[in-house]
């Protein structure tokens, strides 16, 4: 019996569609709490499953940048959510959770 072998699971390869997209930063934002790195990283995932090189002209950024601000370890600034989010044909609300 040979031994299975298992590829790194990357959420880009199944955000096939705005709406899947716009669901999983949904479920993200819902399930991280207070860890705005999740959210990020989730940004860089729906970035990834896009044309990054034309997000990152529509942005004004490079696309280094862009990897760099929505990766795991980034820390994008909220003006740099809001661009990206804008780029990528999403909006950002806000609902009560009292």
């Amino acid at each position: 019996m040979s031994p299975t072998t298992f590829r790194r699971f990357d959420a880009a390869t199944y955000l096939t569609d705005i709406a899947t997209a716009a669901a999983y930063l949904e479920a993200t934002i819902d399930e991280s709490g207070d860890d705005p790195a999740a959210i990020a990283a989730a940004l860089g995932a729906i970035a990834r499953s896009r044309n990054l090189s034309e997000l990152a002209r529509r942005t004004g950024m490079s696309r280094e940048g862009l990897y760099k601000a929505l990766s795991a370890d980034g820390n994008p600034s909220f003006a740099t959510i809001v661009k990206v989010t804008r780029a990528l044909g999403l909006t950002i609300s806000f609902r009560s959770i009292a």
